[in-house]
């Protein structure tokens, strides 16, 4: 088996004149936490599908599991769970009843299938539900299957389209910590989403992708690591500006961004100069910050279009 969970290589999609994934190449390590990061209609449900082989690239190639992608999909599917442009059951039929004909499907027997569903359910917060059909399920209960659906494999890498679509802030974070207890337990996961506060609270790695293209691909810590200056509360911000004389680039109230590469010396500087120092440390830039950065969303407004942005707060798109 290779290190390598998912490999692309200038992966394209069109329809017709629409250029839905543009030459993407990215790299999911084994026991990664992926992020795969951008607004709606993107591409990122696309270049989902085509790792699944539910739809055809237009040119380059995929590789999961080591195994080509479409041509040998089906020894890599195995493997794999995943929930794709949300949970697929049939709605009459209760949430139980849909996982025992998910299971029969795949290559597990009979004999454990019932504890299988079980665990499933159980680990996704659906132990308690009775034998009502999918139809009158909640959005947020229909995920919950969805998740359980995908992990009744046991998989080796789980991959998520929007997973906490239709949950609620506790939902969101059950979910997130099962993700996380699953990826200790040696689960590599590869998520897309729209929610950055998600990606950064749940990813190590990530690629963002804007109008069909990776824009780029980084470990969250790399791209969170000091920018060379120093974050400074204080309640006399004048004498702080005054005292470290052009170091200081932005002044917002009582907090300042100073242009200083150790946040140590530059406090005994201030405290010895008399300036009291609430608070003091680097600057990290935030992920919000990151893909503002590569994206530049909001350079091309068309007033008489609402936009889609990122949310950063509580779970809607606005």
């Amino acid at each position: 088996m290779t290190d390598n969970m998912i490999v692309t290589r200038s992966v394209t999609k069109r329809y017709g004149t629409v250029l839905a994934v543009d030459a993407v190449s990215m790299t999911v390590r084994e026991g990664d936490r992926y992020g795969f990061l951008g607004p709606n209609g993107s591409g990122k449900t696309t270049l989902v599908r085509m790792l699944l082989g539910l739809v055809f690239p237009t040119g380059g190639e995929l590789e999961v599991l080591g195994h080509p992608v479409p041509k040998e999909v089906r020894q890599a599917l195995p493997f794999i769970g995943a929930l794709v442009e949300g949970p697929a059951a049939i709605p009459h039929l209760s949430g139980r009843t849909n996982l025992s004909m998910i299971d029969a499907a795949g290559p597990s027997g009979r004999r454990d299938r019932k504890d299988r569903i079980e665990e499933a359910l159980t680990r996704v917060g659906l132990g308690g539900i009775d034998r009502r059909p999918v139809r009158s399920y909640s959005l947020g209960m229909r995920q919950r299957l969805g998740l359980a659906a995908a992990l009744l494999r046991r998989p080796r890498l789980l991959i998520l389209d929007e997973p906490t679509n239709g949950l609620d802030p506790r939902g969101i974070k059950e979910i997130r910590d099962l993700l996380l207890e699953l990826n200790q337990s040696g689960t590599t996961i590869f998520m897309s989403s729209h929610l950055l506060s998600e990606v950064d609270e749940l990813c190590d790695r990530v690629g963002i992708v804007d109008r069909g293209r990776l824009v780029l691909e980084d470990d969250l810590a790399t791209l969170r690591a000091p920018t060379g200056r120093v974050v400074v509360d204080t309640p006399d911000p004048a004498a702080a500006v005054a005292m470290l004389d052009g170091q200081v680039e932005m002044r917002e109230g009582t907090r300042l961004v100073v242009r200083a590469p150790d946040p140590a010396a530059l406090n005994e500087r201030l405290v010895r100069g008399g300036v009291q120092v609430r608070e003091i440390g680097p600057e990290r830039r935030t992920l919000e910050q990151v893909v503002f950065d590569v994206t530049g969303h909001g350079s091309d407004r068309v007033d008489d279009i609402q936009p889609v942005v990122y949310d950063i707060s509580d779970g809607v798109t606005r």
